[in-house]
């Protein structure tokens, strides 16, 4: 099997999404361990039936647009988050000879697509025609294009020690030692600047429902609130592949075979994500970017000129 077989694709596309919806138990079940409660436990082994019930239940709704909606931007609008999503797995590395398509500039590509996901949320608050929606699609918009600045900075170390954008190459070039050693700033920088590009909390002021009542997707219902919420979950999985690409060996470890690596490393990295949502308070919105502006940029460019220097003395 080669990196680009039909195989290769249909594979790791289908797996992606099986995950994506996986991780909505595993994340409830989670936070209610954490929380010291029950979450679902009534369909199945340990509720896991309860992700089946609810795709019925959305399959079942009825696919209703609100009569004040701009119509085909409203339809448009979540169907961007799962291209994206999906589009910008294709060039991550999972193990060799297993990955979608090989670029040279694979890190870009990445980057380039998780600009163009911050689309559907705009989109989506434009074509509600809600108050609520518009102001989380008016901070979506500034809260990822703030952190997409810090997030390709944070990288730019890890593109200096490897020499290169192809992902394949930076995962090859860790073989004597993972880059979260000398670039331990530059990883800390990029989990904050993935956690506020997908959303996720503590970073989930686009949709905060004590403010917003859900945000961008306050009008959307059945599957088409079901491709938002996928979506969000293939976010969270295509951060962690990419922590674990570009800072902890992608599929290099001893005994287990490459693909087991990676999966292990990127589960680690989904837990995280997890508890971070349990554990850590939502701040205001005006810290958040002021958090970014004021600390991760000046933080991300020090990463920066240090790891520079470094090489140039070495």
């Amino acid at each position: 099997m080669s990196v680009g077989s039909p195989l290769n694709v249909v594979s790791i596309l289908a797996a992606l999404i099986v995950v994506a919806a996986w991780l909505i138990w595993v994340e409830r079940r989670l936070l209610a361990l954490w929380q010291d409660r029950l979450g679902p436990n009534r369909l199945g082994p340990l509720g896991l039936f309860q992700i089946v019930a609810d795709m019925l239940k959305m399959l079942s709704k009825q696919d209703w647009i609100p009569p004040f909606a701009d119509a085909p931007v409203f339809v448009l609008a979540p169907t961007v988050v799962m291209l994206t999503g999906l589009t910008a797995f294709a060039v991550v590395p999972i193990a060799p000879g297993v990955g979608i398509i090989d670029l040279g500039f694979g890190l870009l590509y990445f980057l380039a697509l998780a600009s163009l996901s911050v689309y559907s949320v705009i989109l989506a608050g434009y074509a509600s025609n809600s108050k609520y929606a518009l102001f989380g699609a008016l901070r979506a918009a500034a809260q990822t294009l703030s952190y997409e600045v810090f997030m390709g900075l944070s990288v730019m170390g890890v593109v200096m020690l490897a020499g290169s954008f192809d992902l394949r190459a930076i995962v090859e070039a860790q073989r004597e030692g993972w880059f979260v050693g000398p670039q331990f700033l530059g990883f800390l920088l990029f989990l904050v600047a993935a956690v506020a590009e997908s959303h996720r909390g503590p970073f989930d002021l686009p949709e905060a429902e004590t403010e917003l009542a859900a945000g961008f997707h306050v009008e959307y219902s059945g599957m088409k609130f079901g491709m938002f919420f996928v979506g969000e979950y293939i976010g969270i999985t295509l951060g962690a592949a990419m922590i674990t690409t570009l800072f902890f060996g992608g599929w290099l470890g001893p005994w287990l075979p490459p693909v087991v690596w990676f999966v292990l490393k990127t589960l680690l990295f989904i837990l995280l994500f997890i508890l971070m949502r349990g554990a850590l308070p939502r701040p205001r919105y005006d810290q958040l970017m002021a958090y970014g502006w004021k600390v991760l940029l000046p933080l991300s460019l020090l990463n920066l000129l240090a790891t520079g220097g470094l090489l140039l003395w070495a």
